[in-house]
């Protein structure tokens, strides 16, 4: 009886101490960042908030980009360095970049975004009546919320209109869709419905465009502009809308909802279609934001105060600013950034802030929908720019990593 409660006390002891150490691994893993920019001529001092030792691995080491899948050292120069716990165990190799000092312009300007999808996105299905006062569900386990249909018996479509126009064309004949449904090409075959008024049906919810209120974070003296910090994406289906085509324009803040707990606040702009009031072509819609070029007809975004960048491993907690023009004029607004998270999980949600300035607390309650890519600026710098706000409380928000949103820039 003695020596199985000895087995049992040693085994829970080794099963604490392997809890133990698989949480702080975890927590170091989380602290240290996958990678560091240092500029040309500057000397990196490896000073983390938690105790370990660096070392050379090698020197042009190969680490892939998730992103792109391709080599990080194909792009720019560096070497790779191993953190060791204690000295002796490893606990995250981080690949160390150099790179010529850069500045961008910040930017903080509410835009209107409007995108049009590649292939039309699918929101749904649903029933329809036929002739004969029927009701059905062709496209029932068939066609998926989040699928973008580009053809119909392998003609290509663009818009909601060419899906509509082709699938009356064929008529009740049982018609190949042709889906690309996460990455991957599919068809599946579904037979329309004729209704009462002598129109075909699949019974499927579709949308080809979004338009929608951002910020612009940034933008470079050659015209680059990047916002957002996140995905555009569809509301009804979260789904990453795939680009065709897209622009943005001067918009007007003609509204502002306050976040309150349990609801987020949200901005209501006036989007301005017409040519004269686009203000650059998007090139990129990615999970670290929009991307894409000004107009030569708006070089004038590209005036007063430059930045420079300030990477990660270089943020501190404590004071920073906001950049917002959504009261009508450029304002810096004080926020505290409460914790930094190095690790990759959720590439857009690095920072953590909580928002303290009286006037934007007055203003919006917090942050609020469409502050996405106010640029965040601290010692002189610019940080990062907004992604998120806490449903649950509109004070508290995320910010992602300048270095992110440029990219290659």
């Amino acid at each position: 009886m003695k020596k199985r409660f000895y087995q049992a006390v040693w085994q829970m002891t080794w099963i604490g101490a392997f809890l133990v150490m698989a949480f702080a691994v975890k927590t170091f893993y989380q602290a240290i960042p996958d990678e560091i920019y240092i500029e040309t001529g500057n000397e990196m001092d490896y000073e983390f908030d938690v105790p370990v030792s660096v070392v050379l691995k090698e020197e042009n080491a190969e680490v892939f980009d998730n992103l792109t899948k391709t080599s990080v050292t194909e792009r720019m120069p560096g070497y790779t360095v191993t953190c060791k716990l204690f000295g002796i165990f490893p606990v995250k190799d981080v690949q160390v970049m150099l790179v010529e000092p850069q500045k961008v312009y910040a930017s903080g300007l509410p835009i209107g975004i409007y995108v049009k999808t590649d292939g039309v996105l699918v929101l749904g299905t649903s029933r329809v009546t036929d002739a004969d006062g029927r009701e059905c569900h062709p496209a029932q386990n068939l066609v998926k919320s989040g699928d973008y249909i580009v053809s119909v018996n392998g003609e290509p479509v663009y818009e909601k209109e060419d899906l509509v126009e082709k699938i009356d064309a064929y008529g009740q004949e049982r018609e190949i869709l042709g889906i690309r449904r996460g990455g991957e090409y599919i068809e599946v075959s579904v037979t329309p419905v004729k209704s009462a008024q002598g129109r075909y049906l699949l019974g499927i919810w579709v949308r080809d465009d979004l338009a929608g209120v951002g910020t612009m974070t940034y933008h470079t003296a050659d015209g680059v502009f990047g916002a957002l910090g996140h995905a555009v994406s569809d509301g009804d289906t979260g789904t990453q809308m795939t680009l065709e085509d897209g622009w943005i324009y001067e918009t007007d803040i003609v509204g502002i909802k306050r976040g309150e707990s349990g609801t987020p606040g949200e901005l209501s702009g006036v989007i301005d279609y017409g040519r004269g009031h686009c203000l650059g072509t998007i090139t990129e819609n990615s999970e670290l934001g929009i991307r894409g070029r000004l107009l030569e007809a708006k070089g004038e975004l590209s005036s007063g105060d430059s930045y420079e960048i300030c990477y990660k491993q270089d943020i501190r907690p404590g004071t920073a600013y906001i950049i917002s023009a959504i009261s009508g004029e450029y304002e810096t607004y004080e926020i505290q950034i409460e914790s930094l998270d190095y690790s990759d999980i959720e590439q857009n949600k690095g920072i953590l802030f909580r928002v303290t300035d009286p006037k934007l607390l007055d203003l919006t309650g917090g942050i609020v929908q469409g502050m996405s890519g106010s640029p965040i600026i601290q010692d002189g710098k610019i940080v990062g720019a907004v992604t998120h706000v806490f449903v649950s409380d509109a004070t508290r928000g995320y910010g992602i990593f300048i270095e992110k949103m440029l990219g290659d820039e």
